[in-house]
């Protein structure tokens, strides 16, 4: 019996092969939603693969509303709970840790059945500390006396927002702190926490203590408060946070908690701490997400945040994805306490299973670390080199899952029929994160022989990646063909062999200074040439025949055309050409070439026509055909070609690029109703005239004389549109940390018909040299008059006061609507300006 059914009297349920009672699934816990504890328990176990391993060994603090939340106007109470409540289930593994009042047991959620316990009893919030508990090292795991607090192995940043302030506010403080973590090798991921703001979670080698990361949670907080002190507060004191985003760093104490990613929220509406990707940081809509929206996204996308709870394969709870999803007592499939036989010989083992699921695929699975690292492979094992197959990696299965053979329940997870294709042991060569070389040496007069293959990860981590599966060239010997998989997939209405070729080679890009080689037409093209950042005055050192091209905001697409059909890959050289029918069905192109290699970009327009990468997240992570069916009615979306590669097998890379686009204009000049070449602009300053006219992202300036080189080139620039102001400079606000006897920020103003009105403060975009040349130059303007009008007193605190003689300028994002500059950055002084010719621009 599923956790979702919903009847008024008490029932017993079977999660994970544990019997549960619960009742009142009627009941009203989120009254302005009518979201139900019914609804509650289905969410928490729907959600378990995704939410179990960023909670897993780590202790949790619960946040109950026995009466449920109420609404806003009429809130109902909570409590915290730590010690685990008498009458839990005894199956639930605790551990004890030590406080002032005594030892509490606390609850360790490792499996779908406890949450729905959790559930049951009005445990909406799970809180968790950044550490786990340490492993015993007689018992292998953790218990009453399994092990003490661990070393924190992921840093956290709470960024909360003030009274004026929201959650697009916090993301442009995440993406501040993002650049800052990247500079310490560190990569953030950011999470709506469901209540208020952000959390920003950057996964740790766990060799520190929690004072250490802390120390260094709060020096980047500070840092931050330094540089954007309009914007960012590093202090708790509530007096100084409004109009401001507080970066929480007390989150990495040792003893304090955070909201556990995918945990509801005791709101009014059942929002989610929803992990999120960059992407969706850049929509000014951004909002919280309910737990209806949650499931929808993790089915459709996997989990945004697994690379934070990622480890090796054979650790304490790596197969726990894979209990989540099974009930032993609805399929016979193994389990991870069965036993699992010996591995044979000295060579770890692998199988190849034929999985007739909703659609057929091959399932390779690999002995490692404990487990079975396992990949579904729709088409199975490439028969040659000269192809590429996709493979998506899928949660570890346990070793007794390398003999099974057996039909899972319809209604089950993996619904469907699975036979062993093959099996046997392999060779290692490399196994690293992102690839793998092995040889598989199958079962004699089976249909794999053995097999020299190469599995090379091009997006994503763990669950859900996606990998290219390749044959090498280099063979262990003649092996037997692998044709079967072909014809057993063809025989099903899958893609067969008759597809066409993937790439011959999984050969990382050529290096920058060389050209690219490009495929044959029917392969996989190259990695693309990548625009270098750049200004109109590099743009204008390129030579008066540089061209501008407008900036698309879409995703960057290769496309190839073969036997009248074309197939797109991402730049990662991942195929996309089933997420957009109305590119790639048939007679949706139409090229004048037999063959060709284009280049361009996928673009969703809005309302107004202007590109919105916004929506196109609507369409990028779709896979499923009803879905994309759906949503391309919703969300079309077109293919704006800038670029030949190749085209009649005639290969143009090395070409100058004036005359790739003519042979681009020339094939293409009826490609399709959703698929256009985009005209050039022979005068950059005028191109950026047009683009920011249109409110477009920027242009990319191009030299027409440049070949097509794989990699990023300074012979395509970006110049990405940024708003200028001119500033009068009225005050200097000393500098800490690195900056201490220098300058932190200058204030800054506009002048009105008031006088000089206060426009925020600038902190960051100084070099040294402009840090000494700027403190020289005001030295001898010190005043004791504060020249603003219109200055927030935390602003003007500790300010050093100058005449207002000197003009500098700035480049900023928008204007608040306090009539301040958002993420200001200096550019530099304008000794040609006096103050009086400084005016606001719109």
């Amino acid at each position: 019996m599923s956790p979702s059914e919903r009847d008024a009297a008490p029932q017993t349920v079977r999660v994970g092969g544990r019997r549960l009672r619960v009742t009142n699934l009627d009941k009203v816990m989120y009254p302005e939603t009518g979201t139900t504890k019914g609804e509650v328990i289905d969410y928490m176990w729907r959600i378990a693969p995704v939410l179990l391993p960023h909670v897993a060994g780590r202790p949790v603090t619960r946040k109950r509303w026995v009466d449920g939340v109420g609404t806003v106007a009429d809130p109902l109470p909570s409590f915290f709970a730590k010690d685990l409540e008498r009458g839990a289930p005894e199956w639930i593994p605790r551990v004890t840790i030590e406080h002032s009042t005594g030892g509490k047991a606390y609850p360790l959620v490792d499996d779908a059945a406890t949450l729905v316990y959790l559930a049951q009893v009005a445990s909406l919030e799970l809180h968790v500390p950044q550490w786990r508990i340490a492993a015993s090292a007689d018992t292998g795991h953790s218990g009453p006396d399994g092990g003490a607090p661990g070393l924190p192995d992921r840093l956290v940043l709470d960024l909360d927002p003030g009274p004026g302030m929201g959650l697009p506010e916090c993301a442009e403080v995440a993406r501040l702190a993002r650049d800052i973590l990247h500079g310490m090798g560190l990569d953030p991921l950011p999470v709506t926490s469901g209540s208020k703001g952000i959390h920003l979670y950057a996964r740790l080698p766990g060799s520190q203590t929690s004072a250490h990361v802390s120390a260094v949670a709060k020096a980047l907080a500070q840092a931050l408060e330094a540089d954007h002190p309009k914007l960012v507060v590093s202090s708790m004191s509530k007096a100084v946070r409004p109009g401001r985003v507080l970066v929480d760093w007390s989150q990495n104490n040792g003893k304090k908690t955070t909201i556990a990613p995918y945990s509801l929220r005791g709101r009014p509406k059942p929002w989610v701490a929803a992990p999120r990707t960059w992407e969706e940081l850049e929509d000014p809509q951004l909002r919280h997400l309910r737990f209806d929206e949650v499931l929808d996204r993790v089915e459709r996308m996997g989990d945004p945040l697994a690379a934070l709870a990622a480890g090796t394969g054979g650790e304490p709870g790596a197969l726990r994805a894979y209990a989540a999803k099974r009930d032993p007592a609805r399929t016979p499939e193994p389990m991870p306490e069965d036993a699992a036989p010996a591995a044979s010989g000295q060579h770890p083992r692998f199988v190849i299973q034929r999985h007739e699921a909703r659609r057929l695929h091959f399932d390779l699975r690999l002995e490692r670390d404990g487990v079975l690292v396992s990949w579904a492979v729709p088409k199975g094992v490439p028969e040659t080199s000269g192809r590429n197959h996709l493979a998506v990696q899928t949660e570890d299965h346990p070793l007794a899952y390398a003999t099974f053979e057996g039909e899972i329940p319809r209604g089950e997870y993996g619904a469907g029929r699975m036979t062993i294709w093959d099996a046997g042991a392999y060779e290692l060569e490399k196994w690293r994160d992102d690839e793998l070389i092995l040889t598989l040496h199958g079962r004699p007069g089976g249909p794999l022989g053995s097999a020299r293959l190469a599995l090379i990860r091009t997006s994503g981590q763990g669950e859900k990646s996606q990998w290219l599966l390749h044959r090498t060239k280099e063979q262990p010997g003649r092996s037997a063909p692998a044709a079967s998989q072909a014809q057993a997939l063809s025989a099903d209405g899958a893609a067969s062999s008759a597809d066409p070729a993937d790439p011959a080679d999984a050969n990382p890009a050529p290096a920058e200074s060389e050209p690219s080689k490009p495929e044959g037409a029917g392969s996989r093209p190259p990695a693309p040439m990548l625009a270098a950042h750049g200004s109109a005055g590099l743009a204008r050192s390129m030579g008066a025949d540089a061209w501008a091209e407008m900036k698309w905001d879409g995703v960057r697409a290769l496309g190839v055309w073969r036997g009248g059909r074309l197939r797109l890959f991402a730049r990662s050289g991942t195929d996309i050409t089933e997420r957009y029918p109305e590119l790639t069905a048939p007679g949706a192109a139409r090229f004048e070439a037999a063959d060709a290699v284009v280049d361009g970009e996928v673009v969703a327009l809005d309302g107004g026509g202007r590109p919105s990468f916004s929506l196109l997240q609507n369409r990028m992570h779709l896979s499923r055909d009803h879905e994309i069916a759906a949503e391309m009615r919703r969300t079309p979306v077109r293919l704006y070609l800038f670029d030949v590669l190749s085209a009649d097998g005639a290969d143009l890379v090395s070409r100058p690029l004036a005359d790739r686009r003519g042979v681009l204009e020339r094939i293409a000049a009826a490609a399709g109703d959703a698929i256009a070449v985009p005209p050039v602009f022979d005068d950059v300053e005028h191109a950026l005239a047009v683009a920011r006219e249109h409110d477009l992202e920027g242009v990319v300036a191009k030299d027409p004389r440049s070949p097509y080189r794989s990699g990023r080139s300074d012979r395509w620039l970006k110049l990405k549109l940024t708003r200028t102001q001119e500033v009068v400079i009225g005050g200097v606000r000393p500098g800490r940390g690195g900056r201490s006897g220098t300058i932190g920020s200058l204030l800054l103003g506009v002048p009105d018909d008031e006088g000089l009105a206060y426009v925020g403060r600038v902190g960051t975009g100084f070099s040294e040299r402009a840090l000494r040349q700027l403190s020289a130059t005001l030295e001898p303007l010190r005043a004791e008059a504060n020249p603003f009008h219109g200055v927030p007193a935390p602003d003007a605190r500790e300010a050093h006061w100058v005449r207002p003689e000197l003009v500098g300028e700035v480049e900023f994002a928008e204007w608040t609507p306090g009539g301040n500059l958002r993420q200001a950055r200096w550019r530099g002084l304008r000794p040609d300006k006096a103050p009086g010719d400084v005016v606001r621009e719109p």
